[in-house]
């Protein structure tokens, strides 16, 4: 196979063939740390495609190994890693391209690679080219300082960088560089939001799908603990400006002008700057930059967004992921300690909140805070961001689905918490789409159609704007309003499993309308 930076051998595996690790940018390392993303140098010979790069530089996941050993702790992955991976039917198509899926991970702009999820489901059912990328993380994908000027958050232009690639390559791999869906879960989602109202990104995608991330997702405060901020996903170039300053001066890079701060900075070891302060201190893109003019919210609700097919989605409890991660710590086991974290969340509104998610009705207090926490970071902003959309694109093929499998597999490496099921948690669907990705079970035979079910769901709108398919239990589009009525695809397992429900009543959106952020 021949890019346009040369020749690369990839792997057969009989109905697909993959291509790992090809470079989509120069390495961003010495000079290079902190610029937008330079064009990948060209090869002679053939380039071994069979494995898959590094992942950019991240913190270890809790309990996991391995990475270099510094005086400032773990590492795992490298600075040199822009690189993504292509899946493709083994089969010739005459003179017929195939619809481009482009995969970004999430991961909170902190860790995650591409080549964590399998594309074989998608790529051999779905008749389609994916495509997974890597982009910066932490610090060294989302770092400002007034040196930099208004540089775009770098990560981001990674990823951009990466679909420029896309659109230059995907023929000769069989795919159409005009039918390119990008597709993303959490900060992935998160990610897409930012591309969408995003000007240097007109083009390059012509297909949206944001899975459990939206334009409006927030966290209120003592979401995920006790005292921690409020959260909001994007940040201003000046706060980021201000933080860079203070981890200048932290590392002793405060001598001279501009340049020579950059330069000390740059010259620090990919170590030192990867420590758990400064990679969480820098995971919020920043907006006020070419990239992002405006705060994505912002630009949705007044309509500066690219013109394209979306759907969104979220999973039915997704804030149980986060709370089952930190109950050993934070228990909340009365409704005592509930209606603690409920005053610390939303102030006066508490006991309007406590009304409408008693601890009784949901089985436990912390199922309860699980609910609410999930209504009012995902389902209603997720749904809220779909109506910004209608009220400025009536006409554009808009959908929504909430996945809502209660006896998801529990995705590997969570914490077993008595009396507190994870259900359909953030990150449960990633499995359904990606089959390798790792969990404490195997799917079920129900699971399994599930997972066939939204495969051609994902790549039928892949090829065509519209995720219905002849043989599949119809998915209505998403009402542009606020009104009642089942518009939301439900997806589970089982006879009846994936059917329109009405969302917004069932997740308590009038109340969450009502109260704002």
């Amino acid at each position: 196979m021949r890019t346009e930076q040369g020749l690369v051998r990839g792997v057969s595996h009989g109905a697909y063939t993959s291509f790992a690790g090809l470079p989509y940018a120069a390495p961003p390392t010495g000079p290079l740390r902190w610029q937008a993303p330079a064009p990948a140098a060209p090869w002679q010979g053939v380039r071994d495609a069979t494995k898959p790069a590094e992942r950019c530089v991240q913190m270890p996941a809790p309990g996991a190994g391995g990475g270099a050993q510094t005086d400032a702790g773990a590492v795992v992955g490298s600075e040199d890693c822009l690189y993504l991976n292509v899946t493709v039917p083994a089969t010739k198509t005459a003179g017929k391209h195939r619809p481009v899926l482009v995969w970004m991970h999430g991961g909170a702009f902190l860790g995650g690679s591409g080549s964590d999820y399998g594309t074989e489901r998608l790529t051999e059912q779905g008749d389609a080219v994916v495509v997974t990328v890597n982009y910066r993380l932490g610090v060294f994908g989302y770092f400002g300082h007034a040196g930099l000027g208004s540089a775009p958050p770098f990560g981001l232009a990674d990823q951009q960088a990466a679909l420029r690639w896309v659109r230059a390559n995907a023929g000769r791999f069989g795919g159409d560089p005009g039918r390119v869906t990008l597709f993303g879960e959490s900060a992935g989602a998160l990610s897409i939001c930012a591309h969408l109202t995003s000007p240097t990104a007109a083009g390059l995608f012509q297909r949206a799908v944001l899975q459990s991330g939206s334009c409006l997702t927030s966290f209120p405060r003592g979401a995920l603990a006790p005292g921690t901020p409020a959260y909001e996903p994007f940040a201003a170039q000046a706060d980021v400006q201000a933080a860079g300053a203070e981890a200048a001066r932290q590392l002793g890079c405060t001598e001279g002008g501009g340049d020579e701060v950059l330069a000390c900075l740059r010259g620090q070891g990919t170590g030192r700057l990867a420590t758990a302060q400064l990679m969480q201190s820098f995971n919020r893109p920043a907006y006020g930059n070419e990239l992002l003019p405006v705060a994505p919210d912002a630009a949705l609700a007044s309509g500066r967004f690219h013109r394209v097919p979306v759907v969104l989605g979220t999973n039915h409890d997704e804030m149980r992921m986060f709370v089952g991660m930190t109950l050993a710590a934070f228990p909340i086991r009365t409704e005592s300690d509930y209606r603690a974290r409920l005053v610390d969340a939303f102030g006066p509104a508490a006991s309007a909140v406590e009304a409408r998610y008693p601890a009784a009705r949901h089985g436990s207090p912390a199922l309860a805070w699980s609910a609410a926490l999930t209504d009012r970071s995902f389902t209603c902003t997720t749904l809220a961001a779909g109506r910004a959309i209608a009220a400025h694109a009536p006409d554009l093929p808009l959908y929504a689905y909430e996945f809502n499998d209660p006896d998801a597999p529990v995705l590997a490496g969570l914490p077993a918490n008595p009396g507190f099921p994870y259900g359909a948690a953030h990150g449960f669907e990633l499995p359904f789409l990606f089959p390798s990705f790792p969990t404490e079970r195997p799917l079920s035979r129900e699971q399994t159609a599930l997972s066939d079910r939204m495969a051609g769901y994902w790549t039928s709108f892949a090829r065509t704007g519209n995720p219905n398919t002849a043989d599949a239990p119809r998915w209505p589009r998403l009402r542009p309003s606020s009104r009642p009525g089942p518009s939301v695809q439900s997806l589970a397992p089982g006879p009846g499993g994936i059917r329109p429900v009405d969302a917004y009543t069932a997740h308590g959106c009038s109340l969450w309308d009502r109260l704002g952020k």
